[in-house]
């Protein structure tokens, strides 16, 4: 067994896709009505070894699962997903939820950390952060 270490690997895959929403706070000004984003997401994932093969994640399997989540939320009024049921479909929000789904589908033990962000435009974004479980 190899001796602790604070080294860190990270590695980060972006996808891009455009999805509607519309915020349901009071007094919400003009994104009360339902508007369009074009939305960049960022996984982080981090640990502080590599797997078997060499590498933190695999990447195609990364993009298999951004794929799926592409076509979940691609095109769609995140207000009406039952994800968003009872909540402000904010980009924090997303960020988390977004996790939620990443979580649940990777089955590399190999990372253990993950961080969606989430820009909504070119100035914008939001992160959540999560321990990964084995």
């Amino acid at each position: 067994m190899a001796p602790p270490t604070d080294d860190t690997y990270e590695l980060t895959v972006t996808r891009e896709f455009i999805a509607q929403h519309y915020l349901t706070v009071p007094d919400p000004g003009p994104e009360g009505e339902i508007n369009s984003h074009h939305f960049t997401v960022e996984l982080r994932f981090a640990g502080p070894e590599l797997g078997a093969y060499g590498y933190l994640v695999d990447i195609d399997a990364v993009e298999a699962i951004l794929d799926d989540l592409e076509d979940r939320y691609g095109d769609a009024l995140l207000n009406d997903l039952p994800e968003f049921e009872g909540l402000n479909p904010s980009i924090e929000h997303f960020a988390r939820l977004f996790g939620d789904r990443v979580a649940a589908a990777l089955d590399d033990p190999t990372p253990t950390s993950l961080t969606v962000r989430i820009w909504e435009d070119d100035v914008s974004w939001a992160s959540h952060s999560r321990v990964l479980e084995e």
